[in-house]
């Protein structure tokens, strides 16, 4: 099983073939449990106000390339404020 920090780099490569669970894991990383997760959506609470909000589909166990790159920008944005 690749590591986090292996998934985080080949979903900056190509966020066009990720895999959901892949996605999931490393959203899990580093921001932790899901705050809704009904139909077939699972939207995670965000530790600031506003954008980028996430919110992520499964869709036939692939995730959707535009919610790879939320994700990202979550995690770009969450480094950004440990600074």
């Amino acid at each position: 099983m690749p590591s986090v920090a292996a998934l985080l780099a080949q979903m900056q490569t190509n966020p066009k073939s990720v895999r959901f669970a892949d996605l999931e894991r490393v959203y899990h990383a580093f921001f932790g449990e899901t705050r809704r997760s009904g139909g077939s959506h699972r939207a995670y609470t965000m530790p600031w106000a506003g954008d980028p909000r996430v919110s992520i589909q499964d869709f036939h166990g692939e995730a959707k390339p535009y919610q790879v790159r939320q994700v990202l920008a979550a995690i770009d944005r969450l480094k950004e404020d440990e600074k």
